[in-house]
């Protein structure tokens, strides 16, 4: 048996897998937030339940909202920050008895959708978040990719490409968290959506309020999600010419916006090299359970 965690900022998810990956057990409970020995606690306490229902003993991986530094091998870029400077997996491991795996929620998404979703069967899968924030993740034969650094995959972290005067002036209203200005992050989250709406109308509404005012043919709603698919698309033509992978699986809020598989495609093959450009972007096929999944993955099947 094989148990996922999925480490949310607001809520911790447990998952059982079976070795074919039937679920055997799930639930949810609310996040300690600021509270990292109340997080170990929690996580501590949803592996035990988990073994209680379901009377097997599993391995354990973790997908947190950040990473662990190779070189410190503490938590590092966690927007839960009470998370950062953390030495989590070794104090997992010293309270369930084991190993435990720890790996970024988006690098999660990837292995799910590698494993049996979305991107299954595929050599390279780029997953990405587009939810409040906006991060991805790389799944190479199935197996999370971190990199030396421990920062594979962190696109939203990186500027717009090909900005418009436009984005130029929304670089400059709109920081991101990180320190830096322009980021990905800032522009295609639910978040950035949400905020380029109220740029453009004056008006503050939540990314779904939006979309239904899309379905409706509002023309200021029509607009924000023109420039939404435009920058989505720019951005991950850029990663097409830096890996080229194989499929693109999209999870997250923005990414149940249906349009979108219909109209990035098509637009990303401006800025691909060459013009040709006929990878898939698919919806992630297990929703909001692929990181929870995903996490429970990272104990591959000959582990």
């Amino acid at each position: 048996m094989r148990i996922g965690i999925d480490l949310g900022g607001t809520k911790t998810e447990v998952i059982a897998l079976s070795d074919q990956g039937v679920q055997l057990f799930r639930h949810r409970v609310d996040t300690p937030r600021n509270d990292y020995q109340g997080t170990v606690r929690t996580i501590v306490e949803l592996v035990q339940l988990a073994e209680t229902q379901t009377g097997e003993r599993g391995s354990v991986g973790v997908g947190i909202p950040g990473t662990l530094s190779p070189f410190t091998r503490l938590v590092k870029n966690a927007n839960s920050t009470w998370l950062n400077g953390q030495p989590l997996d070794k104090d997992l491991a010293h309270a369930l008895q084991r190993e435990v795996r720890i790996a970024n929620d988006a690098n999660c998404l990837a292995v799910s959708e590698a494993v049996d979703g979305a991107g299954a069967g595929q050599a390279l899968v780029f997953a990405v978040i587009i939810g409040t924030g906006s991060g991805a993740g790389l799944a190479i034969n199935g197996a999370s990719r971190t990199g030396s650094n421990g920062v594979a995959g962190e696109w939203g972290h990186n500027p717009l490409p090909w900005m418009d005067a436009d984005e130029l002036r929304y670089r400059e209203e709109v920081p991101c968290y990180c320190g830096l200005q322009g980021c990905i992050e800032t522009f295609v989250s639910g978040t950035g959506f949400a905020t380029d709406y109220q740029r453009l109308s004056g008006i503050t509404r939540k990314g779904a309020e939006i979309v239904q005012l899309i379905d409706q043919q509002d023309p200021l709603a029509e607009l924000t999600i023109g420039r939404y698919e435009l920058r989505l698309a720019k951005s991950l033509a850029q990663v097409v010419n830096l890996l080229d992978p194989d499929v693109i699986v999209l999870g997250g809020g923005m990414s149940n916006v249906d349009r979108l598989y219909q109209t990035v495609p098509g637009l990303m093959k401006k800025w691909v090299f060459g013009r040709e450009c006929e990878t898939p972007v698919l919806k992630a096929q297990h929703g909001d359970s692929s990181g929870v999944r995903g996490a429970a993955w990272l104990w591959p099947l000959e582990g």
